[in-house]
């Protein structure tokens, strides 16, 4: 078998270079085709296509690197267990309430995200905005989706954590 070599193109290959802003845009787009293929398709109604993507959005803004990484995963975990904890104040909350269901309610979520603020003092807990994204991925899917802002759903995700 006689081997064929195109030195002109091999070449012009070696010359061959992509740009930051281009690799990213391909990596990025390729990974969103992935995260929709299993969101429409075989993980659909179990995979969330934004519950994924906001928390990588948050690892390129925050700097793509290794703490970043770090600091995203932590943090949206601290913000959706924020979120739990205030969910399930809110859901103890009587609607005859002396302020008022709203101005209570209000009050619930301004304390949790001042404490869920105040401890980015701590610096696994550092990264505030995957903290926010957390808590506000956890609000968006329990307040859009029907039956799951109940006690039932709360004490099952209390339940399922105190025996993992």
């Amino acid at each position: 078998m006689k081997a064929i070599y195109i030195t002109s193109s091999r070449r012009h290959l070696e010359n061959l270079t992509i740009n930051q802003p281009t690799a990213l845009s391909f990596s990025i787009g390729i990974l969103a085709g992935a995260a929709t293929f299993f969101a429409v398709g075989p993980l659909s109604g179990y995979f969330f296509i934004w519950a994924a993507t906001i928390p990588w959005a948050a690892y390129f803004a925050l700097g793509a690197n290794e703490a970043a990484f770090k600091g995203t995963i932590t943090c949206s975990i601290f913000g959706v267990v924020m979120a739990w904890i205030t969910a399930f104040l809110l859901l103890n909350v009587p609607s005859d309430a002396l302020i008022g269901f709203p101005l209570m309610a209000s009050l619930t979520v301004t304390i949790a995200v001042i404490v869920m603020c105040l401890a980015a003092s701590i610096p696994q807990l550092s990264t505030t905005p995957a903290s926010v994204f957390g808590y506000s991925m956890t609000f968006a899917y329990l307040l859009q989706t029907p039956d799951k802002m109940t006690e039932d759903v709360c004490l099952a995700s209390h339940s399922a954590i105190r025996s993992w």
